[in-house]
This record gives structure tokens, C-alpha cells and sequence, in this order.
């Protein structure tokens, strides 16, 4: 994984990376599914305020993401862009190769030529084995995280070394927005079951990246800065915890 970046505007607070940058806590995902739409990322980037978008090759949507930078008019030097490497780009020349390629696409002329470096699903038991065979520390680690998936041993182990924990699915791909717990405290802080569920992440200070391509969802999932979820209230969230993936158990990758 790839990323750069700077602190943001729009609102949106940041958090200092190892490499020197900063990237928002809140950010877009993209995604091979689902689909994707340009008018809602250009929403994103002009109305809502987003200055970090997170992508990959394996998506597919690198060079749509082109056309909707460049059409909402946001300067590539305000905003945090991350993609990623499929494994048949493995090796040093290749990297650099795919990386240069991933920026092509994109129509940016750095990643960094990576500025910051991240992983993507990587468990304590890969980090460490990342230790024994490479110099740098990843600046960020990229994780599934929602109400049903809260690594905190995971969580707590990239901290002690200054890896940014950063979390995907936060809404479980939907599955925690008809949780009546979540339903519940919907109602109590008159917020969306997504609202409580993206607002619970960033308060656990989780770098949090929901996905949708419907601009007035995007706008749902960003006003989440204007109020907070108390700290019972957050335990409740924090107990739902039961281990379910919604999207792959990288615990099967040795």
C-alpha cells in the first residue's frame, strides 16, 4: 500500500504519520465492487469536504479517479491519495514498476515517489515477520475495523511501534446498521445507525474509510465532527465485538 499526503482542509482532522505526513481520519473508499461513480467522488472532494481518497489496481478505478480529481478542482498537494500493490508486483523492480504505473493512472506524479508506506491486512504475526526481513516500519496499516471486527490486541500492538491503524468496512458492509444496539443509539444521538457506527471508529482513533457511491451517503458518512459519543456508550459499541469478518481472515496467510 502507498500513500502521501499532508494535513487537510474541509474541517477534517489528521493524524501524524511516521514519514512526516498527515492523513485524515476520514477518508473515501473505493473498491472492484459495488461500482463506482464519478459525480459522487467529485461531490466528495467539493462538498463534503474529503481530502483522502483510498484506492488499488486491483479496483480498476485508478484512471476514473483521474477525471474526478481533476474535475473537482482540489489540488493534488491537499489531498491523500492511497492505492495498492497486487501481489503479482512483488519484488523491487516491479514495485516500482506498478508504482509508476498506479500514478499514470491516477494522473499524479507521486504516491511518494511513495511518501508514506502502509500494508494492507497485515495481522501481529505478519508485522513481525516484516520486522525480521525489512529495514522500514509500514507508516500505516490497513484493517477490516467495524462494531462486529475490533482488533484491539491488533490495534494496540501497531501503536507501540507508530503504525497508523486505519479501518475499512466500518459499517460491516451494512450488516451493523440494523444492529438494534446500533438502532438504538441512532435514536438516542439523533444521528444514521452509519453516523454512530463511523463516529464510534474515529473516537476509538481509528483512520476510518467508508465506501459508497451515493453523494448524499458520502455526505451522511462525513458529518460525524459535530458531536460525540460518550465513553459508556462507546463501550457498549467496543462489546459487540464477536470476531466476524464481512470481508476476508487474513489469519490463514502465513
Amino acid at each position: 500500500m502507498a500513500a502521501a499526503g499532508k494535513p487537510v482542509a474541509g474541517g477534517v482532522p489528521a493524524v501524524p504519520v511516521a514519514s512526516g505526513h498527515s492523513i485524515p481520519v476520514l477518508g473515501l473508499g473505493t473498491s472492484h465492487r459495488g461500482g463506482y461513480c464519478h459525480g459522487a467522488v467529485v461531490h466528495a472532494l467539493q462538498q463534503c469536504g474529503v481530502r483522502h481518497i483510498d484506492t488499488a489496481k486491483r479496483y480498476g478505478c485508478e484512471h476514473l479517479l483521474q477525471r474526478a480529481i481533476r474535475d473537482s478542482g482540489v489540488k493534488r498537494e491537499d489531498l491523500w491519495i492511497t492505492t495498492k500493490l497486487w501481489h503479482s508486483d512483488y519484488g523491487y523492480d516491479n514495485t516500482k514498476k506498478a508504482c509508476l504505473e498506479s500514478c499514470e493512472r491516477l494522473g499524479v506524479e507521486y504516491l511518494g515517489l511513495c511518501k508514506s508506506i502502509g500494508v494492507s491486512n497485515f495481522l501481529i504475526s505478519h508485522l513481525e515477520q516484516l520486522k525480521e526481513d525489512c529495514v522500514i516500519t509500514p507508516h500505516v496499516n490497513q484493517v477490516e475495523y467495524h462494531p462486529f471486527q475490533r482488533p484491539q490486541e491488533l490495534v494496540d500492538y501497531c501503536r507501540s511501534r507508530n503504525i497508523v491503524f486505519e479501518g475499512y468496512c466500518p459499517l460491516a458492509k451494512g450488516e451493523a446498521l440494523t444492529h438494534p444496539t446500533v438502532i438504538q443509539l441512532a435514536k438516542k444521538y439523533g444521528r444514521t445507525p452509519a453516523q454512530i457506527c463511523i463516529r464510534w471508529s474515529i473516537q476509538n482513533g481509528i483512520v476510518t474509510i467508508p465506501k459508497s457511491t451515493k453523494a448524499e451517503r458520502i455526505e451522511e458518512n462525513c458529518k460525524v465532527f459535530d458531536f460525540t459519543i460518550t465513553e459508556d456508550d462507546v463501550e457498549i459499541l467496543n462489546g459487540m465485538h464477536d470476531g466476524r469478518h464481512v470481508s476476508w481472515d487474513p489469519s490463514f496467510i502465513v
